[in-house]
This record gives structure tokens, C-alpha cells and sequence, in this order.
């Protein structure tokens, strides 16, 4: 495979380069143990791993195109089983709450306890919901396999996102935006891809998508190898790093968490309303057949995938506090426009609405990393599995409201959600407190 060979050469080349002096820098650049990808600089830092972060993001996207499935075809399901909005929202928070309730504790278990070929295995957990998902018999079926799906996204999220950091050569942010737009474009190409082969041909077309996850696991193998090599010295730098840097009180620590993970729910509320019900909003309130509507929600869903891209580098330049900033109360004056306007203009500003929300999770992530050094993949887990437990929250407190006031009214409500970005104005300055 063309990834095996790539790891393999850039491994030999590393594995030659002359041991420095046994400092912790030294260390941290070259494992003794095997070779390494990250090569160091000349000021003892080390270049960022872009081949380790292209293999973790190229899986994402695999990873994710194939959880969108899940939302992509919920009109074809809720046709074929007489689904209420309510059932459709049961089915993402089955999804989004397994994955919420199981990151955490697999990220803190993991800290502790690293387990290279995780990856693989999560990702085969997700290839036997897909196969369920494709040929289920019943509802409860389609249940068990977005239970399925979720608990593969458990293992996924925490462990890819240590290892990007790991990656980083220090570009936390750029690390987490790379990793995460894979994510986004995988999500945004679900869509097209189930408008174009699921619609057409019936849900049972689902099944050839297990090849997307046969793919990622082989993929994810071989990150699995690089990582098995990499973290014992990662551990060495990052506790060194830790001790250097001068500690915010846990008071302090705590309520910038719980303003972080407010923001989250701001952002993951509003994002449940549009990959849950935007289709059936563009279909009730335009008139649009199930295959256009498909294809605004890949608009919306692009521009996501553009808006992470840059908001991890710009926060690495300019702070995270100043991308959340605009990132989430930026967003509000469109959000309050978007149920007020016609379909041109609902195109327009779903996309300038998806681009600007999006820039948010890397900077929220590495600023919550920065502020609980040594957690790595316990904030991950943490940050993560709330995103995925407030989307699958969303979604069924949505459903309900959109049963018994229209969907319409849906996005009435959710315009309000950015203004909680208010509350970004008491989070402290970590610029100076980034550990490598």
C-alpha cells in the first residue's frame, strides 16, 4: 500500500539522522525506539509531521462521509418506516449520545493507557453499523447501528485528535484544522454522494460504502504503527513542557472550561438544526425535490469544511480567544436573517453562516488543550463527545419542536444560539501558556 511505503521511507530517512545530546528536545525528536516522522529543526523544535496529519485527515474524511450517510438519507428513511420527526431525532441522539457518553472515558483511559491499533478497531466497529444501517429489517435495527456508528466516532475522535497534536511540530491549531477538514469534507461529501448513489438506487446501496471503511482501517493501521513508535517520547517532551509552565488556579481552569463547552453547545445546537431538518425545511418552506435539497445542504456543509480549515492557523497567529470571538458571536447577525429571506439569499447565508461557525472548534479545542496540559485525550474526549452529545440533543429536542411548531419555527429559535458567544469575554489569555 501506497501509505505502508510512505511511512516506511520517511521512517529509514529519519532513522539515520546523528543522535543530539540527551536532552528532553532530544528526546522528543528522535524515539530510540524506531524511527520517527517528525523531524527536528535546527532550534530544537521539530517540523510539523504533514504526511502523519494527511493520513489522519484523509481517514476523517472516510470516517465521517460515512456517519453523514446517517442524516443524508433520513427522508428516504423516514419514508420507508413511517418516521415521525421525532424518531428521526432519535436516531442521530442514539448516534451522537454513545459517542458523547464514551469519549471522555475512552480519552481519559488512554492518557494513561495508549493503544496504538484502537483506531482499526473502532473504525470496524463503525463498518458493522453501516452494514446494519444498509440491510435493517426495522427501527430498532437502525438503532443499534447508529449505536454502532457512534461508538466507532468514540474511539476515532480522541485518539486521532492526540495523535495530530502529536503531529504538530508545535502548529496546534493548523494540526486540529487539517485533522478536522477531513471531517468536514467527508461530512459535506456524505450528501452528494447519497444524492447521487443511495436516493436513486435504495438504502441497501448503503453497503457498498463498507469499502470507504475497509480503506480507513487499513489507513489508520499504519498511523497506528507511526504512533506505537512516537508516543513514549511525545509523553517524555509534553510532561517536561508541563512542568515549565506557570499554573492558572483550577478555579480559574474550571470556569473557562464551562464557558468552552458552553460555546460548544451554541455552535452543536445550531448545527443540529441544519444537518438534522435543513433538507425538510428547504423542501416544506421552497418546494424543493429531496435530491436538490441534498445539494444545498452540500453548500452548507463545503463551507464548514473551508471555515476549519482556517481557523486553526489563524488562531495560531493571531490568538484563539479573537477566533472564537468572531467565530460564534460573528455568526449572529446571519443566523437571525436566514429564516426571513427567499432561496437565494438562504444559500448564500447558510454557506457565510457554516464558514464562520466552523473556524471555532479547532480554536475551542487547542485552547481548552492549552489551558489542561498532559489531558490531551481526555479534553478531546471531553470536547468532542459534548459536540456530538449537544448535536444528538439538539436534533431530538428539534424534532419535537419542529413536530408540533413546523420546521420553520426551528430556525426562528436556533437564530438566537450565537449570542451566547457573548460569554467568550471572560475566558483568560493563554497565548503564552502553549506546551509543545
Amino acid at each position: 500500500m501506497r501509505s505502508s511505503n510512505l511511512l516506511r521511507s520517511t521512517a529509514m530517512n529519519a532513522s539515520v539522522t546523528p543522535m543530539p545530546p540527551a536532552t528532553t528536545a532530544s528526546i522528543a525528536a528522535a524515539d530510540p525506539s524506531g524511527p520517527s516522522i517528525v523531524k527536528p529543526r535546527a532550534d530544537g523544535g521539530e517540523t510539523t509531521a504533514f504526511k502523519v496529519l494527511g493520513f489522519l485527515s484523509f481517514s476523517h474524511f472516510l470516517n465521517d462521509m460515512i456517519q453523514s450517510l446517517i442524516l443524508a438519507i433520513y427522508p428516504l428513511l423516514k419514508g420507508e418506516f413511517s418516521l415521525s420527526f421525532v424518531q428521526i431525532g432519535l436516531i442521530t441522539l442514539t448516534y451522537q449520545i454513545t459517542a458523547s457518553l464514551l469519549q471522555p472515558l475512552i480519552g481519559l483511559y488512554t492518557d494513561k493507557h495508549p493503544q496504538p491499533r484502537s483506531l482499526s478497531f473502532g473504525m470496524a466497529s463503525t463498518l458493522c453499523g453501516l452494514l446494519m444501517l444498509a440491510f435493517a429489517p426495522s427501527y430498532g435495527v437502525l438503532l443499534v447501528a447508529a449505536a454502532l456508528v457512534g461508538t466507532g466516532s468514540s474511539v476515532f475522535h480522541p485518539e486521532s485528535s492526540r495523535i495530530a497534536r502529536m503531529a504538530s511540530g508545535g502548529k496546534h491549531g493548523l494540526a486540529q484544522s487539517i485533522f478536522q477538514v477531513g471531517g468536514n469534507a467527508g461530512s459535506a461529501a456524505g450528501p452528494l454522494l447519497a444524492a447521487w448513489i443511495v436516493i436513486p438506487n435504495g438504502r441497501h446501496s448503503v453497503g457498498w460504502f463498507a469499502l470507504a471503511a475497509l480503506l480507513a482501517i487499513a489507513v489508520l493501521w499504519q498511523v497506528g504503527t507511526w504512533y506505537a513508535l512516537r508516543h513514549a517520547a511525545f509523553r517524555a517532551k509534553a510532561k517536561a513542557a508541563r512542568a515549565a509552565l506557570p499554573a492558572l488556579p483550577r478555579g480559574r481552569v474550571a470556569g473557562a472550561v464551562a464557558i468552552l463547552l458552553l460555546l460548544i453547545f451554541s455552535k452543536y445546537f445550531y448545527m443540529a438544526s441544519i444537518t438534522s431538518y435543513y433538507t425538510f425545511y428547504l423542501i416544506d418552506k421552497f418546494g424543493l425535490s429531496v435530491q436538490s435539497a441534498q445539494y444545498h445542504l452540500f453548500v452548507f456543509l463545503f463551507a464548514v469544511a473551508a471555515g476549519t480549515l482556517l481557523g486553526g492557523p489563524i488562531g495560531d497567529r493571531i490568538g484563539r480567544k479573537r477566533v472564537i470571538w468572531a467565530s460564534i458571536l460573528g455568526v449572529a447577525p446571519f443566523t437571525l436573517a436566514l429564516p426571513h429571506v427567499g432561496l437565494e439569499a438562504t444559500t448564500v447565508l447558510s454557506f457565510v453562516i457554516g464558514f464562520i461557525l466552523a473556524s471555532a472548534f479547532s480554536a475551542i479545542l487547542v485552547f481548552a488543550q492549552e489551558l489542561t496540559p498532559g489531558k490531551v485525550g481526555t479534553v478531546s474526549g471531553l470536547f468532542f463527545g459534548f459536540a456530538f452529545g449537544m448535536g444528538g440533543i439538539g436534533a431530538a429536542v428539534l424534532g419535537q419542536l419542529a413536530d408540533t411548531h413546523g420546521v420553520g419555527y426551528v430556525y426562528q429559535v436556533c437564530a438566537f444560539l450565537p449570542l451566547i458567544g457573548l460569554t467568550t469575554a471572560f475566558l483568560p489569555d493563554v497565548r503564552a501558556r502553549r506546551p509543545s
